[in-house]
């Protein structure tokens, strides 16, 4: 792969508070609420020539972790990114918003306004959710095939809405006292199966391009779904094989679907614990970690595949023979699919498949080490075709995000795998850029 395809963002996130690592004393949780530390990360990525950084969003909060680590306490993704755009200039700014709850001249709305204060920096991560429906009158969820359905339909009134005010029709013209031309401002008149809108949008389309779609489902229906819109995918691939074989499979159904396979970029979100030594960097991760639940573990694996591991002796090796078939529903079916095929491929022990990242962490590629060891990974996976760059998500300590700044985007630029300078002021260009 040429090395002018990577594409690198930052999840605006301060990632070393989750587990334990929220109770270290240099940890800034108290300022989790604020808007300094994110802003402090925004600029930091930017002052790396980072493509975007990406907020990640859930609409629904869990309790029973809140009393020993922050969770999904979060604040709105839409109105942390606009603060953020009047403090940087050219750096993505890419909001998640959910087709399952939101409704679609919010959703449409906010993201155009996004794209106005931003000078055309604004980016959709646009998620079915795999939870929340009991904060929106919706029991149960619906199925994923219905949610997709419903995501096609969502992100066409959005788009549509878009264009219902063209920029164009601007005139702002003092002398002949027209502000618009209102033959060019029309209604969209959408009536489907999931959304019926009016239209026309209230914010104008702005000079700056289209909006990219970012997606983050990795399900047969994902996948099919981003192949066919996304200009970027957010992905869990926590080895390599896991991300060659995404790759190519997005890579293939884009082709069939017409598209040229390089407009997809695949972005695999990267779990970084960083320290000057590994023996450091094993010690924060392990105390991030420690007290981790057993029963939490097993719990959730034995939801996502039906297998219950409290049977079986620690030294078991799993194969595809102990996986049951399930019929149920599952609450992640990407999760669910990448510890099955964990399982298939490598016949791991039940010790070393609790350790797992698909089981207790958030799948991602993981990185416990030096900045030297996560730059040797990233062009590892670059090179094998199994990503076309990825987001950061630093964790244990703040050490990582600083050593993920000071020493890691330094080398993939020293070496030529990222770029010095930004070529483009809006997101589009970034994702399009040579360099």
């Amino acid at each position: 792969m040429s090395q002018s395809s990577i594409h690198i963002g930052l999840a605006l996130v301060m990632g070393w508070l989750s587990a334990n690592g929220w109770r270290r004393d240099n940890s800034q949780v108290e300022q989790l609420f604020n808007l300094q530390p994110y802003l402090d990360l925004a600029k930091q990525a930017e002052q790396a020539k980072l493509d975007f950084v990406f907020r990640p969003d859930t609409l629904f909060l869990k309790t029973a972790p809140l009393a020993t680590e922050p969770g999904f306490s979060n604040l709105d993704p839409f109105v942390l990114l606009s603060a953020i755009a009047s403090h940087t200039q050219k750096i993505g700014l890419v909001a998640t918003a959910s087709t399952t709850f939101l409704p679609p001249y919010v959703v449409a709305r906010q993201l155009q306004s996004l794209h106005w204060l931003s000078q055309g920096r604004a980016g959709w991560n646009l998620v079915t959710a795999i939870e929340g429906q009991q904060n929106f009158g919706e029991s149960p969820l619906s199925p994923s095939k219905q949610r997709y359905e419903k995501a096609q339909e969502h992100l066409e009134v959005v788009q549509k809405l878009w264009h219902s005010y063209p920029n164009s029709s601007l005139k702002m013209d003092k002398h002949s006292k027209q502000f618009a031309d209102i033959e060019q401002v029309q209604p969209i008149q959408h009536t489907g199966e999931y959304f019926h809108v009016k239209g026309p949008l209230s914010t104008p389309a702005t000079p700056f391009g289209d909006i990219p779609l970012f997606q983050a489902g990795a399900s047969d229906q994902g996948r099919a779904f981003a192949a066919k819109v996304a200009s970027a995918v957010f992905a869990a691939t926590p080895d390599l094989e896991a991300g060659i074989e995404l790759r190519q499979d997005l890579r293939k159904r884009a082709a069939q679907l017409g598209r040229d396979p390089n407009e997809i970029k695949v972005l695999p979100g990267l779990s970084l614990y960083l320290a000057e030594t590994r023996k450091e960097a094993e010690t924060c991760y392990r105390d991030t970690h420690a007290g981790f639940d057993l029963e939490r573990r097993y719990a959730y694996v034995e939801e996502a595949i039906g297998l219950n591991l409290r049977e079986y002796d620690d030294h078991h090796v799993l194969t595809e023979t102990d996986l049951p078939e399930l019929t149920r529903p599952v609450r992640s079916q990407t999760h669910s699919n990448l510890m099955r095929q964990y399982i298939i491929r490598e016949h791991p022990s039940v010790n070393t498949f609790l350790q797992r990242p698909e089981v207790c962490g958030s799948s991602h590629w993981l990185v416990i080490g030096t900045a030297e060891d996560a730059v040797d990974s990233i062009i590892e996976r670059i090179s094998a075709g199994a990503a076309d760059g990825f987001i950061a998500i630093p964790g244990g300590h703040i050490q990582s995000a600083q050593l993920f700044f000071e020493k890691v985007m330094p080398a993939l630029a020293e070496q030529g795998w990222f770029r010095r300078e930004y070529q483009g002021t809006t997101l589009v260009e970034h994702l399009n850029e040579s360099f």
